[in-house]
């Protein structure tokens, strides 16, 4: 491994007499960033497109802009893969057999070999080597109560060969890295950090028939998005909202999201509870979203549990204040530009939603800091970063 951080130069120093001629100019190569085989998982393309598969979509078009063209990834894509959400650009190439998870522990290796394989959507072939995987967090393990009793024995499981058997993890922010660490056993020196960006917003065309829609009208509402999964802490904010019912007169509450009941079991409905001021959004399109945070009052986050957190800036990105809980890796992500509750509190989620809404100028404040912090988080950034990942470890 430390020859990895040793210059080219020093390098064939201490190893002239025993370095083969080959691995010489090998590495001379990589030192001079001549294109390296990759291939990526493209599993990604046939699913539901949430957090995890947003990132895996945004690094693989980033990647390809960031290369000239002989030397993009090619994206690997199972046979129900919905070519609509694949970026223009992105080289690409259709395996058929199979679909889902047997596709990619039982197609996807031979569609790969010859190539790294960059797997990023927290599990990968659990038998190819030759690998780069990216984890987004250990909530498996942290917070497994958040899951189905199957979900969680099959990931267990495929972490149990994959940490064995890949060349390399990736993972989106330093507290994720420290839990990954800690709950899989493996050394820090083998997960690198490529965080996420937020800039797609800015292809994003804001879908304003969703504030007709809802019924809802500039600043007159508080948004929430997320599932319905225990991690995401939805039933204290239903809690805390019932506190504020008779405290902020006609405000409403959107909560857009749903939940999965086959990865995150039924615990999430039962918080589903009835009340005059909640407006049930569901699932939205990027553009109503996208039109939901330019015109929310506040936007309020109280997750138990984020491995990166990218509402809160895909918020702050759109110029919504942002209330977070101070759990996991949203302070890493929100620095000082979010006004932060206690997740475990009931009162302290209302009285901080309170306080927002009852003074504009912070709001008016908290808008523009929160814009210039979003700006720092670019796709761009994390490709490159990723890239360098890529081609120490070759």
């Amino acid at each position: 491994m430390k020859d990895r951080y040793v210059s080219l130069g020093q390098d064939v120093a201490l190893h002239s007499e025993t370095t083969s001629a080959a691995t010489v100019v090998d590495r001379a190569r990589k030192a001079a960033n001549l294109p390296i085989k990759v291939a990526i998982n493209g599993k990604f393309t046939s699913q539901r497109l949430t957090g995890v598969q947003r990132v895996a979509h945004e690094l693989t078009s980033a990647l390809s802009r960031l290369l000239p063209v002989y030397q993009r990834p090619m994206l690997l894509m199972p046979q129900d893969r919905r070519d609509e959400v694949v970026f223009a650009g992105v080289p690409r190439r259709v395996v058929r057999r199979f679909r889902g998870v047997l596709w990619e522990q039982l197609t996807l290796p031979f569609a790969a070999s010859g190539t790294t394989l960059l797997s990023l959507c927290n599990v990968g072939p659990m038998l190819k080597r030759r690998q780069v995987l990216m984890i987004h967090d250990a909530a498996i393990f942290d917070l497994p109560e958040g899951y189905s009793a199957g979900f969680r024995l099959w990931y267990r499981f495929a972490f149990a060969l994959l940490k064995r058997n890949v060349r390399h993890i990736v993972t989106v922010s330093a507290f994720s890295k420290a839990r990954i660490v800690a709950r899989m056993g493996i050394s820090p020196d083998n997960i690198s950090v490529v965080r996420n960006g937020v800039d797609h917003l800015d292809r994003i065309s804001s879908d304003y028939s969703i504030l007709e829609r809802l019924n809802v009208t500039m600043d007159g509402f508080v948004l929430i998005v997320g599932s319905l999964a225990p991690g995401k802490n939805l039933a204290r904010v239903l809690a805390a909202i019932a506190l504020l019912e008779h405290v902020l007169g006609d405000v409403k509450f959107v909560i857009a999201g749903g939940n999965n009941v086959k990865i995150f079991g039924t615990e999430g409905d039962r918080a589903r509870e009835p009340a005059k001021n909640i407006v049930w959004a569901g699932y939205l399109s990027d553009g109503e979203l996208k039109a939901l945070y330019e015109n929310a009052a506040c936007f309020v986050f109280p997750s138990l549990y984020e491995g990166f957190g990218l509402p809160p800036l895909e918020a702050m990105y759109c110029g919504c204040p942002v209330i977070a809980s101070s759990e996991g890796a949203l302070p890493e992500v929100c620095g000082d530009a979010a006004l932060y509750c206690d997740a475990s509190s009931v009162d302290d989620i209302a009285a901080k939603i309170a306080y927002l809404m009852g003074d504009v100028t912070r709001r008016h404040a908290m808008c523009l800091k929160g814009r210039e912090h979003a700006k720092q988080f670019r796709w761009s950034d994390s490709a490159t970063e990723l890239l360098r990942v890529l081609r120490e470890i070759e």
